[in-house]
C-alpha cells in the first residue's frame, strides 16, 4: 500500500522540475543584465521603459534574478523569492510587455505572464520535499517529534 511520502512523490516531482526552470530562466536573464550588457545598460534600459527609480532597480532586479534565481533552483527561501519575483513580473508587464500584446515575439506579455504564474504556483505549494526548504521543515518536524511530551497513559479503571 503506497505510504502519504511515495503517494507526494509526483507532486515533489512536478514541483522540482517548475522550479528549475523557473530558476534557469531567472539566472540567464540575471546574468544577461549583469555580464552581457552590464548594469550601466541595464539602468538606461529601465529608464527609457519607466522603471522607478532606475537607479536602484537596475541593480538590484539583475542581482534577485540571479541570486533569487539560484535559491529557486535550491528551494530556499522559496516562497519569499517567488513573492520577489512576481512583483517584479507584473511590474515589468504593466510598464513595457502589455501594451505590445500577447507574443513574447513581439514584446507582449506571453514570458512574464507565464513566469508570473509559475511563482504564484511555487507560493501556494511551495518548494517541494526535493529542496531544502522541505529538509528544513523535515530537520523541524523530527526534532519537534523528538522533544514532544508523550501522551499520558489512560489511567485504569479502579477496580472495586
Amino acid at each position: 500500500m503506497p505510504t502519504p511520502t511515495t503517494r507526494r512523490a509526483p507532486l515533489d516531482l512536478g514541483l522540482l522540475v517548475v522550479r528549475l526552470a523557473l530558476g534557469a530562466v531567472m539566472i540567464a536573464h540575471g546574468y544577461q543584465k549583469v555580464f552581457g550588457n552590464g548594469i550601466a545598460a541595464t539602468q538606461q534600459g529601465f529608464t527609457g521603459m519607466g522603471a522607478p527609480v532606475p537607479e536602484l532597480t537596475g541593480v538590484l532586479v539583475p542581482l534577485l534574478e540571479l541570486g533569487g534565481g539560484l535559491l529557486v533552483v535550491l528551494g530556499l527561501a522559496t516562497r519569499l523569492v517567488v513573492v520577489l519575483f512576481g512583483a517584479t513580473m507584473v511590474g515589468a508587464a504593466l510598464l513595457v510587455h502589455l501594451p505590445n500584446g500577447f507574443y513574447a515575439a513581439d514584446g507582449g506579455w506571453e514570458l512574464v505572464g507565464l513566469l508570473a504564474a509559475l511563482c504564484l504556483a511555487l507560493l501556494v505549494s511551495g518548494a517541494g520535499r526535493f529542496s531544502l526548504d522541505g529538509a528544513l521543515l523535515e530537520r523541524r518536524r523530527a526534532r519537534r517529534a523528538r522533544t514532544a511530551p508523550t501522551a499520558p497513559a489512560e489511567a485504569e479503571p479502579a477496580r472495586v
